[in-house]
């Protein structure tokens, strides 16, 4: 089986860093006329913000982040990694279209809906090819890893498409885009964090034969790995 590597948690407790720093220093170097509640994230890298690079580099490592957990988070299974990925890329390529000075931009209106969907339903992509309850054809399969657990991953999927929901809303109707984005932002970016600890944790236990399952233990027989998806071997293994 393959471990979370350490450069991994690094990577992924990046994320929220490197999105919060990057829309704080960017702002600060806005004309007072910026408003952080009222104003999207967008606004910071787009054609006439000042110092632009400074959000468009923190969006760029930002979904490069997204990309390199999707490539080594195999517990994850392949549609959830899939997922992730392609947040990743819709992240970066928020930057290819920027906010134009006046008006809507289609282009950069679709790849903030695609990043911020696919970085919402990931987490339930493994979550739902797992049985409803206790598995009768495989009783003494150890739990996945918290995180890609049914309930908890279905949960945050939920979570997540509401806060998108209140995005979407704020920006057709309200006064508070900002905070919504940046709230919706700060989320979607921490699961894949929360995800990679699971999986180390998991990786750990059964490294060191904590894994319990039903049934006495035989000498020499190694507990199944909770990191395996759940249907098979990690085709990108």
């Amino acid at each position: 089986m393959r471990a979370v590597p350490n450069w991994a948690v690094a990577t992924a407790a990046a994320a929220p860093v490197l999105l919060v720093t990057g829309w704080t220093v960017a702002q600060a170097r806005q004309p007072s006329g910026y408003d952080p509640i009222r104003d999207t994230i967008s606004e910071l890298a787009g054609q006439d913000a000042t110092d632009a690079w400074i959000m468009v580099g923190a969006l760029v490592l930002l979904g490069c982040c997204y990309l390199a957990v999707a490539a080594v988070l195999h517990a994850a299974g392949l549609p959830s990694r899939f997922l992730l990925a392609v947040g990743g890329v819709a992240t970066i390529a928020l930057v290819a279209f920027p906010r134009p000075p006046v008006g809507g931009s289609l282009s950069h209106g679709i790849a903030a809906t695609v990043a911020v969907l696919a970085l919402a339903l990931w987490p339930a992509g493994s979550a739902l090819r797992l049985p409803r309850g206790p598995d009768a054809a495989h009783p003494d399969a150890p739990q996945p890893p918290w995180a890609f657990r049914r309930a908890v991953g279905l949960s945050a999927t939920l979570v997540l498409l509401a806060l998108f929901g209140w995005s979407a809303y704020e920006v057709t109707s309200g006064s508070r885009t900002g905070l919504a984005e940046r709230v919706t932002a700060v989320a979607v970016s921490l699961w894949p964090l929360l995800a990679v600890l699971s999986a180390r944790r998991a990786h750990i236990v059964w490294a060191t034969g904590g894994v319990t399952t039903v049934g006495p233990a035989l000498p020499g027989v190694v507990p199944p790995d909770p990191l395996r998806p759940a249907d098979g071997p990690d085709p990108l293994a």
